[in-house]
């Protein structure tokens, strides 16, 4: 199994040099169920794989002028600070059995799971959504000012519960209601996955021991993978990108559902 994971691994930096997101869709599924870690733990060492193969992609997206700075600081720093506070404060609280009933029994990562993939079917509907380029080129002149930090505000507090980097939230976000190009979005997705993500990630150093080799092979294959799904990237259109992603994320989803309630 753990050769299985090390090839997702690569795959993890593909999907979000090629799509912007869905690297966080895959490792904490990655690390759960190829690498037998705890849920709990994977959500950091999501943020953590993320973070860092993120970074290299948001790098060349950045050369090739393909980042929205403006929506990366108005969308991204709330963001981070929600992640950080999270994973500092609240996830360490939340105890390890939600519910004990006669017939059920809610355990803390079982929760974060399905929510995860709850927050996955409904940002894939949202991006199968059919909308015209020309509506996606348009700045967010049609949003409130303040909504935009708000709108991060929540996605960092979902990432910092489920441990996404959060291009599968924010993507649809910047495309759907701040009106920016889907290339564009990747882009912007990239650079805001990164800073918050290793930032959030500081926050769990101090609750949990660090698997630091398993940690740094993974990140470093990620890192080769982001490599590769710029490339592709550059020889896709947006809107077969768009759609790609969004079937991507639907069919995530509803591995996880079937992992928890079939298998």
């Amino acid at each position: 199994m753990e050769l299985i994971g090390y090839f997702a691994s690569l795959l993890i930096g593909i999907s979000l040099g090629l799509l912007g997101g869905g690297g966080s869709i895959l490792t904490v599924p990655v690390m759960v169920y190829l690498f037998g870690v705890d849920p709990v733990l994977a959500a950091a060492y999501s943020l953590f794989v993320v973070g860092i193969s993120s970074l290299f992609g948001a790098v060349g997206k950045i050369k090739r002028h393909e980042v929205n700075l403006r929506m990366a600081v108005l969308f991204g720093a709330p963001s981070m600070l929600m992640v950080f506070l999270t994973r500092k404060f609240i996830i360490p609280q939340i105890p390890d059995i939600l519910f004990t009933g006669s017939m059920l029994e809610i355990a803390k990562s079982d929760f974060l799971m399905l929510l995860f993939a709850l927050l996955m079917l409904f940002a894939g509907k949202s991006m199968m959504k059919p909308r015209k380029e020309a509506d996606l080129s348009e700045d967010a002149h049609s949003l409130p000012f303040w909504l935009i930090p708000v709108m991060g505000l929540v996605e960092g507090s979902v990432t910092g519960l489920v441990g996404a980097g959060g291009g599968f939230i924010i993507i649809p976000a910047l495309v759907l209601f701040c009106h920016v190009p889907m290339k564009m979005a990747v882009g912007s997705s990239l650079l805001i996955i990164s800073v918050k993500s290793l930032v959030g990630f500081t926050g769990d150093v101090s609750n949990y021991t660090i698997d630091w080799n398993l940690l740094l092979i993974v990140s470093a294959l990620a890192v080769l993978g982001i490599f590769i799904g710029n490339k592709l990237s550059q020889k896709i259109e947006a809107a077969k990108l768009k759609k790609g992603f969004a079937w991507f994320v639907l069919a995530m989803a509803a591995w996880i559902l079937i992992k928890l309630f079939l298998i």
